[in-house]
């Protein structure tokens, strides 16, 4: 048995998480705990690595036997993350999330190697939005929307799969769902949405989420 807690970035992915992914990594051993990332008088957003950082320590300090991970969207993420300006040269959200999640470990290591980090730690920044795991399955994500099957198969197409849906204020996965359905509410709709896809579509259509997944699956050892 492995315990892992998950700093998350707000309401939609602690729920995401608690409804989907818990159950699934229970049955592999795994027993992850989602919590918001913290903030006096304020819960969720405003991801900053210089407020993140005060909960890696404080969960890595906790317990020594527990595992930590992070899910945070890339799409609204603050310069100062460790990694963000370099991610910004590369191409492909793969070569983006590479740098990030490297330049993550690297600092998180040398502020809190001596708490084990290095096999602790976990880095994980979803490219770009959780909203972009949504386009996994178009027919049910235009039939919750009520909105034609056809205008988000165009924007698949124009993109090529959806965590490849980019991060401009104007195309970011967030920003193209309100602009198809005024009816879209991320708590509700978007957890509808996600339960009703699957995380088994889920992980197939989204390969950087499926590897973070994969290397939690692997901490049960089942």
């Amino acid at each position: 048995m492995s315990n892992i807690v998950v700093l998350v970035e707000g309401p939609t992915e602690k729920i995401f998480i608690a409804e989907i992914v818990v159950p699934h990594l229970a049955a592999k051993g795994v027993y992850i705990t989602p919590i918001i990332i913290s903030k006096p008088g304020q819960k969720g957003g405003d991801v900053k690595f210089a407020r993140v950082k005060n909960d890696i320590g404080l969960h890595l300090k906790q317990r020594p036997d527990t595992y930590l991970t992070l899910f945070v969207d890339y799409y609204g993420i603050k310069n100062d993350w460790p990694g963000y300006d370099d991610s910004k040269s590369q191409a492909t959200p793969e070569g983006k999330a590479a740098v990030m999640l490297a330049a993550t470990k690297t600092e998180v290591n040398a502020i809190f190697g001596e708490l084990n980090s290095g096999n602790r730690f976990i880095p994980y920044v979803s490219m770009y939005e959780f909203e972009g795991m949504l386009f996994s399955e178009t027919e049910k994500l235009a039939n919750t929307l009520q909105v034609p099957k056809e205008k988000i198969d165009a924007i698949l197409a124009e993109c090529g799969e959806p965590e490849h849906i980019n991060d401009s204020p104007h195309t970011a996965p967030s920003k193209r769902i309100e602009n198809l359905s005024a009816r879209f509410k991320k708590t509700t709709t978007g957890i509808a949405i996600a339960r009703a896809i699957g995380l088994q579509t889920i992980r197939e259509r989204c390969p950087l989420f499926n590897k973070w997944l994969t290397t939690i699956e692997m901490l049960g050892g089942v």
